[in-house]
């Protein structure tokens, strides 16, 4: 491990130097990749040089406690010697963490979809209230969320909702949320008190840049339609809605909230790329068992993730085992928890194939 942290400092010292440069500062796309890497180690090196600091005072008060000292002296050398190792052993844990091979879509923005499924309109219902309730955790992180497409019912449920939610690190939050989730409640529509079970899906997708998915045009099949829902005399006039479909694949995506065409088509075109992107990890992604293994949220969208018990208040997570009695909170965007105690969860799973392996 320690030569590992050896390499990391040299290379943070050699981009510390390189972002001084003047023909580095000068060429922008070089200089802002060469940040980006120095600030994706930064953490790991300030943690391993505080490490270096807390082994030298162990060894000056070893030295100290081998002469002979005054009761009082002695006693306070202890001390600081027990604080010093018990910070040592904290930074070694901490380190093992940022050692961690990270996932370097961690950073990216993310189209999230989410569709109602078993369950009719109480699904769908559900749906809108699972929107509801990330859009309310990005607000708190500071993200930015963008419907990019909706498709609502009569009681105002989703029976799906395209969302683009833009910030820092998202993925590396929310990619946990893949999969069903089910809700046990008593419906709106349910005049007998039972409570019934639904589900809705959600699906996590990072944001794929142009250069990732080489989407060739001539592989695009576009069709222009009237859109059809809310929008008045608009929707009968205007020929603006727009169906991508990606031959190759066979992913369809249909847009139709904008009045303008040329933006429905740009709209589509974001959606298209994440998802073919998507597909291409997936399909990546399951030729390696061990790393399905360790991809929390990440594997079979069919699994059910997650129960909502509203007569209970509570929130089961079944693929770590976590309950918590906070139903409402959870609801009102205070996701924390659950995140913190899945990505805790990863990490460990990690750290044991890496020793597995080794």
């Amino acid at each position: 491990m320690f030569d590992r942290l050896d390499q990391v400092e040299g290379r943070y010292e050699e981009l510390s130097e390189l972002l001084s440069d003047p023909d580095v500062i000068s060429d922008t796309d070089r200089f802002m990749k060469l940040s980006k890497e120095e600030g994706d180690i930064r953490e790991t090196v300030t943690v391993y040089r505080r490490y270096k600091e807390v082994n030298e005072g162990i060894e000056e008060t070893e030295e100290l406690l081998s002469e002979s000292l005054e009761p009082e002296m002695k006693e306070m050398a202890e001390e600081e010697r027990a604080e010093l190792l018990k910070e040592k052993e904290e930074l070694e844990e901490q380190l093992q963490v940022l050692l961690l091979p990270k996932d370097e879509r961690d950073d990216r923005n993310i189209i999230m979809e989410i569709r109602g499924a078993a369950g009719g309109d109480e699904a769908q219902l559900f749906a809108g209230d699972l929107f509801n309730m990330y859009q309310k955790y990005a607000e708190a992180q500071g993200w930015k969320t963008e419907v990019l497409s909706a498709s609502e019912n009569d009681l105002g449920g989703y029976k799906e909702i395209t969302v683009m939610i833009t910030g820092d690190k998202v993925y590396s939050k929310l990619k946990y949320e893949n999969g069903a989730h089910r809700v046990q409640r008593v419906p709106q529509t349910e005049s007998q008190g039972r409570v019934h079970t639904s589900t809705a899906t959600v699906v996590v997708m990072p944001e794929a840049e142009e250069v990732e998915v080489d989407i060739n045009e001539n592989d695009i099949r576009t069709d222009i339609y009237h859109a059809s829902g809310a929008g008045g005399q608009h929707v009968n006039k205007t020929a603006s809605a727009v169906r991508l479909t990606h031959m190759p694949t066979g992913i369809v995506v249909a847009m139709q909230d904008e009045r303008s065409q040329i933006k429905n088509r740009e709209k589509a075109m974001k959606v298209l790329r994440a998802r073919v992107y998507d597909k291409l990890q997936e399909e990546a992604q399951s030729e390696y068992d061990a790393e399905r293994k360790l991809a929390v949220g990440t594997g079979d969208r069919s699994e059910r993730i997650r129960t909502y018990n509203y007569p209970q208040n509570r929130v089961t997570d079944h693929r770590i085992g976590l309950t918590i009695q906070k139903l409402d909170q959870i609801l009102a965007g205070k996701l924390d928890e659950i995140v913190q105690q899945l990505l805790i969860y990863e990490q460990t799973e990690k750290m044991e194939q890496l020793q597995h392996d080794s």
